[in-house]
């Protein structure tokens, strides 16, 4: 199909109802329609099940339950080093890059505002203003676990509703403004680096998205929803340790501020990662006082 054409019929599909509908399938328990979907995704798909912590496809409850299935232990080492970022998760670089006045490069000839990215709050996007961005795809056949790149403590989620176009590369080409108008959750943490969000990107047939501290967050009422979290009952999550999982996949975009991290050079757009492996470097302290 024509991209141009692929994504004009996305502007006509019914996008939440196909979700909703979407979620019943991979939420049944019905084995005779469970079972050979399952099947069949995987052999689709080529999934790796050696890697699953359990490796039959059919033994999971729901499909949900296998889309979203643990790894065996050590399959994905975890970067060493304090100063080091870990990939959050399996996947493929879309882009990453500098932030540059307030606009986020998305792909040829499209860009998005970071102020609409985070919903809407100029205070939150002014401190990633000249920042650092990296945009990270999963495929149908990608682990869909979100890890932490780095140490952090947990101080804001938003939830802002949106539409739920396609994240693949025909339709980042051919939508503007794609990843500022899909549903995402935007999780704001204090690490070593400074203030670091990692946004979660809903999809097409994206059934939900679920946080580790919140659980469900999508789908939800069709409202920008905030919520902060104090010092009282504060939540940490170490390096390495899961954040969130999505449901039928998407996008995970991470933001630093200005002069807080450097991306290997290594990695560019369709570089294939693997979540753990070394994906950038906190900027030195005397680095940032002198670039301040």
């Amino acid at each position: 199909m024509h991209p141009k054409l692929f994504a004009a019929l996305q502007y006509l599909t019914p996008q939440h109802a196909l979700s909703r509908a979407a979620g019943w399938l991979a939420e049944t328990r019905i084995k005779w329609v469970k079972d050979p979907f399952t099947r069949w995704f995987v052999d689709k798909y080529d999934v790796d099940m050696s890697e699953a912590e359990q490796s039959d496809c059919t033994a999971y409850d729901t499909f949900n339950d296998f889309f979203t299935r643990a790894l065996k232990p050590g399959v994905r080492p975890l970067v060493e080093g304090d100063s080091t970022l870990a990939c959050p998760a399996d996947g493929a670089v879309s882009q990453q890059g500098e932030i540059h006045n307030g606009r986020i490069f998305q792909a040829k000839g499209h860009d998005y505002s970071l102020l609409e990215l985070v919903g809407g709050d100029p205070g939150l996007a002014a401190q990633f203003t000249g920042g650092s961005f990296a945009t990270i795809y999963l495929s149908p056949r990608d682990y869909h676990r979100v890890h932490m790149p780095v140490s952090g403590t947990l101080r804001r989620m938003i939830h802002v509703p949106g539409q739920l176009f396609s994240v693949n590369d025909v339709t980042t080409e051919t939508v503007p403004r794609l990843f500022a108008r899909n549903e995402r959750v935007v999780c704001v943490f204090d690490t070593a680096a400074g203030p670091m969000a990692m946004i979660l990107v809903g999809a097409m047939i994206v059934a939900s998205i679920e946080t580790v501290w919140a659980g469900l967050v999508t789908p939800h009422k069709r409202r920008v929803r905030s919520t902060s979290y104090g010092d009282n009952s504060p939540i940490r999550l170490e390096k390495g340790a899961e954040m969130g999982r999505f449901k039928l996949g998407s996008t995970v975009i991470m933001l630093f501020g200005a002069d807080r991290v450097r991306w290997l050079e290594s990695l560019g757009a369709e570089s294939p990662v693997k979540m753990g492996q070394h994906f950038g470097d906190i900027q030195p302290a005397e680095h940032r006082e002198s670039a301040d």
